[in-house]
Parts: structure tokens; sequence; C-alpha cells
């Protein structure tokens, strides 16, 4: 039921909305004086409707701005005092893993990454809000969740009710989600590599924003595309049933971006097949083509384009292509017939390859010979060429990847989480065995279900990195319900995130479960280091010394934060120095003293050792000397005198020169 508004109409809304019937590109968004977003007229734009000759006004140019576009940069580009704590009990396999989950809002992980992770990552896949009018929740000052929104515009009362739909028209506007997505791209850019890519997945509600906005971060000449999925249907009468979703894929830069193929599925299926045949049969050409040639017959609906290559020779799979050109000027040259040492028939329009090439593919054995010299020659076309192009157009039906998601946690739990199917062909066209991919919108981890699965298909130690906020379930929503009952059931914390790392848990045994005795399976890494965004790990006075008063000096002697352990300590260095976040970790006693190795062999020569325990004294420096680290620390407060700190350097000089040295 509706409530009064009780308060006379809103005349200037009134106009504007009257305005916007007659001229809509007039009408534009502005802040009020309380910072508030709001519908508002650009009235430059509204003379120049009005007016029969050019009209004076603010320079044109063109570019895509929004109310709080400066403050968004400006949001990109501040430091942050946060940092990032290893959550061992909810990792898997923690030690060994080189996946990550990081657990908070992603605008601060794309901070705390931009050292470790700049310039290493191949593959963005993203799935952000899509500006529907329901609720995103991200704490960042540019765009507010929906019940601040309204609290702070009086359209809520004090129990909560909303007496307005939560629409655009009535302030959940295209500059709210701008501002939402602009600093997260412009921190995301940064960590691609040079021939790096990010896709974008959006509906129509901001695909021309978005657009526009990728314009400016990556630059228009790197637009790779879009991709089209259709992935449901859609039954509302409407003028327009739409029945699909965008996906924007953008470059780091487009020259350095190789031709994207992969093998085809027909290819693959047939290439499998060849493989058994020849482990049972050996490599006998004559014997395998003959079964692989009645297994095509019997399967070809399952091999469109592909049931002709059904030839085998001790190299492999190929059919026998066209030799002659396709327009009139190839080349004419003689070709020996083998067994009647006469030159084979040349085509009308002459052969495709030049003289040299056409020697080596003989010398290769790349050439097929007629029975005689009367027969055009054919090239062997090798099944192991045959590439598939990444095509603008998807269709999956939208129920499958609703159904793996419920198959794995027994509930309906995500309204149309992303196929892992189809984000799996991605990551094939556009990376390679060893490459990273990030998602830092992971909603159901999708991503890193994808990311797995291929693992698993190709034999590849591809890796992920999935960012998610931990955004309560609410038991009382509508949409939600599912989610919360297996939270509950499941003995989790009702977030999100905590369903994310649940799946992941979850397809990653699956997968396995699947693969059990294929070679490699036991190799695959479906585990992840869970790291949680938190306060740094130093005190205020660490950030602002100048806040502290006389009386409290003493008891800010130490200036770690009450209740931080030293792995957060160490992963705090980490991020510092910009070190791997999955670099293996291992503990070990040097003089009495615990001691982390990062990356090293037996505790020689790591990447980085720490120490967080207190009197350590010059025996202790010496034996961790002997070591060699790269890169050693030491908690500031943590010797036992001012000579040793002092004498510390010099030991190092002495037996491990290259040794950088710091302390927290």
């Amino acid at each position: 039921m509706e409530k009064l508004k009780l308060h006379s109409p809103d005349f200037t809304e009134e106009n504007i909305a009257r305005l916007a019937d007659l001229f809509p590109n007039c009408v534009t968004e502005s802040r009020d004086e309380k910072g508030v977003v709001k519908k508002s007229i650009d009235f430059d734009q509204l003379r120049q409707e009005l007016s029969t000759s050019i009209v004076d006004g603010p320079q044109e140019r063109y570019r895509l701005d929004w109310p709080g576009k400066r403050e968004a940069l400006l949001a990109a580009n501040a430091p942050i005092a946060k940092t990032l704590r290893p959550c061992r009990e909810e990792s898997v396999d923690f030690e060994t893993t080189k996946n990550l989950f990081i657990e908070g809002d992603n605008l601060d992980a794309l901070k705390l990454l931009q050292e470790t992770y700049l310039g290493k990552v191949k593959m963005i896949f993203i799935d952000p809000p899509y500006n529907t009018g329901k609720d995103f929740i991200y704490n960042d000052d540019f765009s507010e969740n929906a019940g601040s929104y309204l609290e702070r515009s009086n359209q809520q009362d004090e129990t909560g009710n909303r007496m307005v739909a939560n629409t655009e028209s009535n302030g959940r506007f295209h500059s709210d989600w701008l501002s939402m997505i602009f600093p997260r791209l412009k921190l995301a850019r940064n960590l691609l590599r040079d021939d790096g890519v990010i896709f974008i997945s959006i509906d129509d509600v901001e695909q021309a924003n978005l657009k526009k906005v990728c314009d400016e971060v990556f630059g228009g000449e790197n637009f790779i595309g879009n991709l089209i999925l259709q992935t449901a249907t859609d039954n509302n009468q409407t003028q327009i049933n739409t029945e699909h979703e965008y996906v924007i894929c953008f470059s780091k830069n487009k020259s350095a971006q190789p031709f994207w193929a992969r093998r085809s599925e027909a290819a693959n299926l047939i290439m499998t097949e060849y493989e058994r045949l020849k482990e049972e049969l050996g490599n006998s050409p004559e014997i395998i083509q003959a079964q692989l040639r009645q297994w095509i017959k019997k399967n070809e609906k399952k091999l469109p384009k592909a049931t002709h290559y059904d030839n085998v020779d001790k190299k492999g799979v190929y059919h026998d292509g066209d030799i002659a050109n396709t327009k009139f000027g190839g080349y004419e040259f003689e070709v020996i017939h083998p067994k009647t040492n006469r030159p084979c028939k040349i085509p009308e329009k002459g052969f495709r390859f030049p003289p040299d090439t056409m020697r080596k593919m003989i010398l290769e054995d790349e050439i097929v010979f007629g029975d005689d010299e009367t027969t055009l020659i054919k090239p062997k076309k090798r099944l192991e060429n045959v590439k598939d192009a990444l095509r603008s157009l998807i269709y999956e039906d939208g129920r499958t990847s609703t159904k793996v998601v419920e198959s794995l946690l027994g509930r309906d739990v995500f309204k149309n989480p992303k196929s892992h199917f189809i984000l799996s062909r991605l990551i094939e066209f556009c990376t390679s065995e060893n490459d990273l991919v990030v998602d830092f919108f992971a909603g159901s981890s999708s991503t890193a279900h994808a990311v797995m699965s291929l693992n698993s298909e190709v034999k590849s130690k591809r890796t992920f990195v999935m960012i998610q906020l931990p955004e309560p379930v609410d038991e009382n929503d509508k949409e939600s319900k599912q989610s919360f009952r297996f939270l509950k059931e499941s003995n989790l914390n009702p977030t999100l995130a905590e369903v994310s790392k649940e799946r992941i848990r979850r397809a990653g045994k699956k997968i396995k479960e699947e693969n059990s005795g294929k070679e490699g399976i036991d190799q695959l890494d479906i585990g992840f280091r869970v790291l949680k965004i938190d306060s740094s790990n130093m005190e205020s006075v660490f950030y602002a010394p100048d806040a502290v008063k006389q009386d409290d000096l003493f008891a800010h002697a130490d200036n770690i934060r009450s209740g931080r352990t030293s792995e957060d300590l160490l992963f705090q260095v980490l991020l510092d120095w910009g070190a791997g976040l999955t670099w293996p970790i291992n503990r070990e006693k040097v003089n009495g003293k615990e001691v982390f190795f990062v990356d090293g062999v037996e505790g020689f020569d790591a990447k980085l050792a720490a120490c967080f325990e207190g009197g350590i004294d010059e025996d202790f420096v010496k034996e961790l000397a002997k070591r060699k680290p790269l890169r050693v620390v030491f908690k500031d407060s943590g010797f036992a005198s001012d000579s040793v700190k002092i004498n510390v350097e010099q030991i190092f000089n002495l037996v491990s020169p290259k040794t950088d040295i710091k302390v927290i």
C-alpha cells in the first residue's frame, strides 16, 4: 500500500519531465548543493535547440562526463592504509597453491595488488552490477548502497519501509554506476600485461556508457569487439524480448595481441580417438586409418565440418587439400612424380606454393601424389592445425550454468550465474599455459571453476585471483533465501563470499573425481589461499604521529597492532615489496627463533627471510646471514640492543652482501 507524500507537488521536477519529453538530449545529471545526484537541464544545449544560430557556450569536445567523475578519479589514485591477512582455515592447499581468493572491497583489493601484479595479468573477466535498480553495495564515497541513499534523501521512514520504488527515476542514476566502475577499471588496467585483455559482462542499461568509459581508460584503438551471449528466453510482453547480454572486450595494447584461435571441438574429438587407437594398435597408419574412418562415420553428427579429416600417416591425421591457386597468376614449375619420373599435372591457375616451399613440403612428406603424374598433387592439411576463431555470437541454454551450481551446492543458490563453459572457452582463446586470470567481481566464482576445468582438459597451469565482497545474504530477501539456507546448512557465515569459496572447493573436488586416473590429474591445482582485507597491521601512530598525545607514547612503543600474528606481518611485507602472494612459505627455527623463508630451497637463497620475534642478537643474525636471502626483514623493536641493530648491516655485508635489509 502506497503512503501519501504529504507535501505539495515539486513543479521543478514536473517541468524537467516535460522538457525531457520535448528535448531528451537536454536532460543531464548534476549534483545539488548537498552533493546529491539529480536530473537537471543542460541550458546551453536547450538554448541551442531554441535558436536558429550557433549559441556561445562551453568549448565542445568529445568526452564522457558525469557528476562525480573527478572524485572517482581521485578515489582510484588515493592511497589506503590496509593490508591482506591470510586465513589458513578457509584456504585449500595453502602451502602449495598458486591461486588466490581475496575477501573484501575490490577497490581496496585492486590497490593492494598494484605492486605484486603490476603488468602480470593476461586476462580479466568481470560481471559487475548491471544498474538495474537493485542494490549494489560498494562502500566508497561515490557509489552508495540503496539504503543509505534512501535514508539521506528522506525516502525511507524510520522502520526502513520504502516510500517509492528503487528505480532510476528516483535516484539510481548512471552517474553513481559510472563513479563505481571508473576507478576500478583504471586500477585494473595497470595489472594487465601489454598483451592482456579484459572482458566485461553487461546488459543494455549501461552497455553504451561502459563502452565509452573503456574507450577512455583503455583507448578506443584497443577495442577488440563485442560478444553477444544468448542465454535466456524472455517471455515478457514488451516491444523487444531481450534474450541476450553483452561482453565488451578491450586489450591493453591491441597491436601486441596475437590471433586468437583454439583447436575446434570436432578436431579435439577426432584427435582423442586417433591417440586412443595409436596407443592400442601402435603407429600403424593403414590399420588406424581404417578404424578411424569407421568411428568418424558413426559419430559424424558430432563432427561438423571435420569428417573429411580421415587420412592417417606416420605423423598423424590429415585431409588432402587443394594445391591450385585461387586466382590466375599462380606458380608454374615442374614437380616430378616419384614413381613415373614424369612432371605432374599443373593446375589451370598454377600452384599455390612457390618452388622452394613445394620442395620443402615434398621432403617433409606433406604432399600427396596420385597413382601417376596425371592426377593433381594435394597438400596435407593436418588435424592439429584446425582452429576455431572466437565468434561474436555465443549461445548456451541459461539453465545449464544454474544446474551446474545447483548440482555442486545442492540448491538453486545463484540466479543466472555465469557459465563456466563459456568462460573456459574465452580463457582458452586468449591465454596460454601458465597465464594468470583475475575476476574482481567474483560472484559465484564461475571464473575460478572455468580455470580449473580448462587446466584439467588441456593439462595447463593457468592460475586465478578471485576478489569478492563479503556481501551479507539476507534471510528475508526472496532471491537470497536459498543462499541463506545453504550457508546455514553448511555452517558458513551468511555472506556471498562464503558461497563463492565453497563453490570453488566443491568444483575442484568434483573435477578431480571426474578425471580420476587421467594423466597429470594429481598435480592439478584446485586450491586457493584466502586473504582478507583488513586495517593495517601497524598502529595508527605509524601513519599519523602528530595525532598521539605525549601521555600515550609508552603505549605505542611497539608499533604493531594488537592481535596481529607474525604471518599477518609477513603478508603485509610481501605486499609492500611487491613479492608473490602465492610463493611457498617455510617456517624454521633459527637459533630458537621463528623465521619465515619465502620461496627458498630448504631455507637457503630465499627471496625473503622474515623474523618478527624479539631479543634478536648477533649470533642469530650471523646464522641467518649464512642462508643468504635476497631480502630480510625484522621488527624494529625486536633487537636485543641498539648495538645489535647497528651491527646487522655490517654482518650481512660480510656474509651475504647482496641481501637487502628492512625493518617494520
